[in-house]
């Protein structure tokens, strides 16, 4: 009997890798696939998907019960709740600066450096500062990380098209790498790549926040569009060859499924409706095409990590 071939196709660039950390801390190497997600037979993939820990600087005020239960007392403040989080062996921290959002305590610059410097110096994995995602508020806070993160190598959200001037000025100036964040449209992110680029900053310090939507609230539409995205990376366009970062934490835990015990027989336990919810919504979002994941829940983190092992047939998804 003749041999089975399986059909494969033939890509012809790669995406960019980008490095986060540095400076005397731990580094990661985020990106670098040469075909779509775990299709080894068509390319080479140096960087596994890499699970990020989302803490922020609000205690948790902003979590429904599940979750904050899930991290009890390591909220009270972000250098407690990072060492926790480390304890998880995530491939790097996002710090969400929750606090000043004009709406959730208008918190500025010193509150916002204060809490950079806990995480810093509380543990040595790589971080990324996510600003309120109000660009002045933006511009203000992460101003801030930039300078006292200098030569630490962080990465800086969101950049977007009102404020990417000022946060492509903090990463040239200091070394850092921009989250350029659009709303689920290719052409915007491919031109605001462009234009980060065109201000001087190399695409090896630019990583690509599309958004999405969580399972069941838009996810499928994220899906293409992530997945759109890595495509062009791939055929060979150099302004969408960026990694690409995926909020599925954020995105599962504002939504009812995730927060109401209240609800119908066939919904099922809370705790595990809930963990269920993020581990499916962040493992699309990795078949998709996203090279980092953000997530939120202990459970559903160890899940993640678990089924990447398995995919890439290693004991550690490190």
């Amino acid at each position: 009997m003749a041999k089975l071939e399986l059909p494969t196709e033939k890509w012809t660039a790669r995406v960019k890798e980008v490095k986060l950390g540095g400076g005397g801390r731990r580094t990661v190497a985020i990106g670098g696939a040469s075909a779509p997600p775990f299709l080894k037979p068509e390319g080479s993939f140096p960087n596994p998907p890499r699970i990020a820990v989302e803490i922020r600087d609000d205690r948790a005020l902003s979590f429904p019960q599940v979750l904050r239960s899930a991290w009890g007392d390591a909220v009270k403040s972000p250098e407690t709740w990072a060492r926790q989080a480390a304890k998880l062996n995530p491939d790097l921290l996002v710090l969400r600066l929750i606090s000043a959002h004009p709406d959730r305590g208008n918190t500025g610059a010193a509150e916002a450096k204060a809490a950079v410097e806990q995480v810093l110096s509380a543990v040595d994995l790589p971080l990324i500062v996510i600003g309120p995602e109000v660009p002045e508020k933006d511009n203000e806070v992460l101003a801030a990380a930039s300078e006292v993160a200098r030569g630490q190598r962080i990465g800086l959200g969101n950049c977007v098209a009102e404020n990417y001037r000022t946060i492509a000025a903090c990463c040239i100036s200091d070394g850092h790498v921009a989250i350029a964040k659009t709303p689920l449209d290719i052409n915007l992110a491919k031109q605001l790549n462009s234009l980060l680029n065109d201000l001087g900053l190399p695409l090896e310090s630019i990583i690509a926040d599309p958004d999405t939507g969580a399972l069941g609230y838009g996810l499928e539409y994220g899906y293409t569009i992530i997945e759109r995205l890595r495509l062009g990376a791939l055929m060979g366009d150099p302004a969408l060859a960026t990694p690409i970062i995926a909020h599925a934490g954020m995105e599962t835990w504002r939504h009812k499924e995730t927060r109401v015990s209240e609800a119908p027989p066939s919904w099922g336990d809370l705790k595990e409706r809930a963990i269920g919810w993020e581990t499916l919504t962040a493992f699309t979002l990795i078949q998709a095409g996203a090279d980092i994941v953000v997530m939120c829940h202990p459970r559903a983190i160890e899940l993640v990590k678990a089924s990447i092992s398995k995919l890439i047939g290693d004991s550690s998804s490190n």
